[in-house]
């Protein structure tokens, strides 16, 4: 994850008070009662005894705001942990906002939570917790539970009911195949508010959740992604943190509409076939005064030691993972997602930074383990319950980490002695393809290792090649023009990029504009640069995507064994004066072998020889430089009989026609 400023848009300060009376929301009623809240409660003493061991992961059914009849009255009911807290209670504009009006009961067992329910109130209904805090503080809080809250700047809870009737069956009998190790697994990750606008030139102004469903939908399906992922949607503050700085773990962003308007999104991607992965951020939180920091004016869910508890990169707080309450709240979470949201996987940010204690940090910044180690145990212990809890519940779905060190395990199993997740981001691949595309192609022959180093660690890890969001932003510039070479030479190097990408053993990442050959950096306030499929150049660039998409879906050798040592082989790297590399992808049955040639300087290369054994008679199935991507398409191959050098091991001599900056498939 890049490095993201946060900001509080509600007070601009750490220790500021937010005003007891934000500006009303549009959409609230007001209600005119009195009534006193009545002692009710949806915790048992298990549900309690649980919570504080950090075994409690469905606590979205207990805490927050839950529409209820009681004693055939109806109401909400309101539960909220506030362990140093002397006095809670529940305001809103149904109360104007009275801190005495509705006060919450502390349950008896020193359990910290303050509950009550207020008969009268019901959905849309605006509120905040008052909070008379350690020391006498006065805060006013939104409910870390709430489904829904104010859209920015405001910043108030909302009473509502998710209430969506799902229609997905179908999918998630489905993905039980579909989210497989051995299944096809190229995703496209979405920043929801600007992959595409109603006014490219108003940042203010959003599409809806509705509006997103009609556009992106078809165009995912289009262009062949099997997932979709959102970078974060979960309710923040800042627009600026892209989603990173959270304060709404339970909640889709309001920006879009209300949560029934995201579940029918995610439920109009599952009915065509196509998965949702939503990146979730337990690594990190900001201090806006309505949110989680100094919750009940002591460190309620960050650690109190700020060597473990802040966040010198971010300007935000790290959670307290070894408090069973965080605990519980933090897999409620991802859970909350999979159960109440049917999201297929869940990619998680800056797990880096939660294992390691001296992470971005000097040498007197941090304390060492209990064993002298910088390895945060109570983090690690953590994350091993989250991919146990979830896999065990969920079985189909697949979590991915964000993890960009040599920390082994990362997507081993806890049995095994790993962390539990299906996947891992490749980042070193990521970091070596980049620079060895950015040199200018005289020079590749010298830094071939670059291209193969990749296969020396791959089997180390379930592997997710990424080239994401954080490659286009901050000066590193988009795709394109990290290319060399010319115009021509720039599109027909990402292509050849890309078709590597697709090639190489592994689940897939792109980028929303990535596809299209954005010529921008990524900017979260304006929309993609759509105007540029007007241009051949990018519509070929666009096309060879969906074409790459079709062709990872349709060869089983590229995805059956992805993650196996028996499914790559490379076939010559012995021919680095010209810059020409062979390698062979393999599924479960042998017939199904395809030979990938890539020629990466801008030379064409008449009958260049590559030996294979087994078979004779060959087919381009895919050439980077094919005219309809804007390539010349004047190099290529029809059928390829092989010739028969070695009868006892059936070795044949292939002789092939290499076009310039291109990799051709031949089957």
């Amino acid at each position: 994850m890049a490095k993201k400023n946060t900001g509080d848009v509600s007070s601009g300060k750490k220790s500021a008070v937010q005003p007891k009376a934000p500006p009303p929301y549009e959409a609230i009623h007001f209600v005119d009662t009195q009534q006193p809240v009545w002692n009710y409660s949806l915790f048992s003493d298990d549900d309690v005894r649980n919570f504080q061991q950090g075994t409690h992961y469905r606590l979205y059914e207990h805490f927050g705001n839950h529409l209820l009849q009681v004693n055939n009255v109806a109401g909400t009911y309101f539960a909220v942990w506030a362990p140093n807290a002397t006095f809670v209670s529940v305001v809103g504009h149904f109360n104007q906002w009275n801190t005495e009006a509705h006060p919450l009961k502390v349950r008896l067992d020193q359990s910290g939570i303050w509950e009550g329910f207020i008969p009268g109130i019901g959905q849309g209904e605006a509120y905040k917790y008052h909070i008379h805090g350690f020391q006498g503080v006065r805060l006013d809080k939104g409910d870390p539970f709430a489904h829904y809250w104010e859209k920015r700047p405001h910043t108030a809870s909302i009473i509502w009911d998710i209430n969506h009737s799902w229609k997905d069956g179908e999918w998630l009998k489905a993905r039980k195949k579909a989210n497989r190790l051995d299944a096809p697994f190229s995703v496209y990750e979405v920043h929801l508010a600007s992959w595409m606008r109603p006014d490219p030139n108003n940042e203010e102004i959003y599409n809806t959740y509705a509006q997103i469903t009609e556009r992106l939908v078809p165009y995912v399906k289009d262009m062949g992604f099997t997932h979709v992922e959102f970078m974060p949607v979960m309710e923040h503050p800042f627009d600026g943190s892209w989603g990173y700085q959270g304060t709404g773990y339970f909640a889709p962003t309001s920006r879009f509409g209300e949560p029934a308007d995201f579940a029918a999104m995610v439920d109009a991607f599952h009915q065509e076939g196509i998965g949702v992965i939503l990146d979730w951020v337990p690594s990190h939180f900001p201090y806006d005064a309505h949110g989680l920091f100094m919750f009940d004016g002591t460190h309620t869910y960050e650690y109190a030691d700020m060597r473990k508890g802040y966040h010198p990169d971010w300007n935000s707080y790290i959670f307290n993972y070894k408090r069973g309450e965080v605990k519980s709240f933090l897999i409620s979470s991802a859970r909350f997602w999979c159960d109440r949201f049917h999201a297929d996987g869940l990619r998680v940010d800056a797990v880096s930074s939660m294992l390691r204690l001296d992470y971005s940090r000097s040498a007197h910044q941090w304390e060492p383990n209990e064993y002298g180690g910088n390895g945060n145990l109570e983090a690690i212990a953590f994350i091993k319950d989250l991919n146990e809890t979830l896999y065990r519940d969920f079985p189909a779905v697949q979590t991915i980490a964000e993890e960009a060190t040599d920390w082994p395990g990362i997507s081993r199993p806890t049995f095994d002695g790993g962390l539990g997740f299906g996947m891992k981001w490749m980042m070193g691949w990521m970091h070596d393809t980049l620079d060895y595309f950015k040199m200018d192609p005289v020079f590749r022959q010298f830094h071939q290792d670059k291209f193969s180093f990749s296969m020396m660690y791959f089997y180390d890890e379930n592997f997710m090649l990424p080239l994401s969001h954080d490659e286009v932003v901050h000066g590193k510039s988009p795709m394109i023009y990290k290319m060399p070479g010319d115009e021509w030479q720039k599109f027909a190097n990402l292509r050849l990029l890309y078709t590597y990408m697709f090639t190489h053993p592994g689940a897939k990442l792109l980028f929303m504009g990535n596809e299209i050959g954005s010529t921008l950096e990524w900017n979260y306030k304006s929309e993609l640069p759509w105007h540029l499929l007007q241009f051949d150049c990018h519509r070929g660039m666009q096309h060879c995507v969906r074409q790459l998409n079709k062709l990872y879906q349709s060869q089983p050798a590229l995805y059956e064994k992805q993650f196996e040592p028996g499914g790559f082989e490379w076939i010559d790297l012995n021919h680095r004066s010209e810059s020409v590399m062979v390698y062979s992808r393999v599924g479960k049955k042998t017939s199904d072998r395809l030979i990938i040639v890539m020629n990466v300087t801008p030379n064409v290369r008449k009958d260049w020889e590559v030996y294979v054994y087994g078979k004779k008679n060959w087919k381009e199935i895919f050439n980077s430089n094919d005219s309809s991507y804007w390539g010349t398409g004047d190099v290529y191959n029809t059928e390829v009989t092989g010739t028969l050098v070695d009868k006892k091991t059936q070795c044949y001599r292939l002789t092939l026609q290499l076009p310039p900056l291109a990799a051709i498939v031949l089957k």
